[in-house]
C-alpha cells in the first residue's frame, strides 16, 4: 500500500466525467490512501450532483470552504477533475470577489507539500489566478489552448506533464496515466 496514510482530496461538482471520477474511487484506496471530495455545500449537508454523460447521481458531504491551513496541510494531493466540475466551481457571488474555489486552490499552491493535479478542463478553475501557472509547464485539453496561453504557462504537448508540485494531463480519458504519475511522486515522499 503505497500511499498508506496519504490523504488525497477531489474537488467535486456536477456535469464529472464519470469514468475518471470512478477510477479515481477505486484506485486511490488500492493504494492505501484516503479519499475526500470537496464542495461548496452551500450550508447543506450534502449535495447530490449528476455525472456528464451518464447523469449518475454522487453525494458529497465534505466541503472546501473555510477549511483551516492545518487541515488544508494535511493533505498530500489536491486534484482539480476533468468535465465542467472547475467551470461550476469557479462561480462568485460577488464578483470583485475570487470565487471560494480559487481560494482554497491558491491556498493548496501556496503549499510546496502538497501536489496539486489538474486534468483536461480542470485548468480553467485557475483562470482568475493565472499566477499559480505562470512559467509553469502543463498540459490541458486541447480546447483550452487559448486558456493556458493567457495564464502564462509553458504548454507541453504531452500527455502527462510535471512541474515540480504540479500534475497536469490532457484529458479526463488519460486519468489512469495522471493517477498513476501521482502515486508514484507520493509514494517517493
Amino acid at each position: 500500500m503505497k500511499l498508506e496514510g496519504k490523504k488525497i482530496g477531489i474537488l467535486f461538482e456536477g456535469d464529472f466525467y464519470e469514468n475518471e471520477i470512478f477510477y479515481y474511487m477505486l484506485r486511490f484506496p488500492e493504494e492505501g490512501a484516503d479519499l475526500h471530495f470537496l464542495t461548496r455545500l452551500w450550508g447543506q449537508e450534502k449535495i447530490t450532483f449528476y455525472g456528464h454523460e451518464y447523469q449518475v447521481p454522487f453525494d458529497c458531504s465534505e466541503s472546501f470552504e473555510n477549511m483551516d491551513d492545518s487541515t488544508l496541510k494535511s493533505y498530500s494531493a489536491i486534484i482539480i477533475p476533468a468535465g465542467m466540475v472547475a467551470d461550476r466551481l469557479r462561480y462568485t457571488e460577488d464578483i470583485n470577489k475570487l470565487p471560494p474555489a480559487c481560494e482554497f486552490i491558491k491556498r493548496a499552491f501556496a503549499q510546496k507539500s502538497i501536489i496539486k493535479g489538474i486534468i483536461c478542463h480542470g485548468m480553467w478553475l485557475l483562470s482568475p489566478i493565472p499566477e499559480t501557472v505562470n512559467g509553469r509547464k502543463v498540459v490541458v485539453h486541447n480546447n483550452l489552448l487559448g486558456d493556458c496561453k493567457n495564464m502564462g504557462a509553458d504548454y507541453v504537448d504531452e500527455d502527462i506533464v510535471v512541474d515540480g508540485d504540479l500534475v497536469t494531463a490532457r484529458t479526463g480519458g488519460h486519468c489512469n496515466l495522471f493517477a498513476k504519475k501521482i502515486i508514484e511522486i507520493l509514494s517517493e515522499k
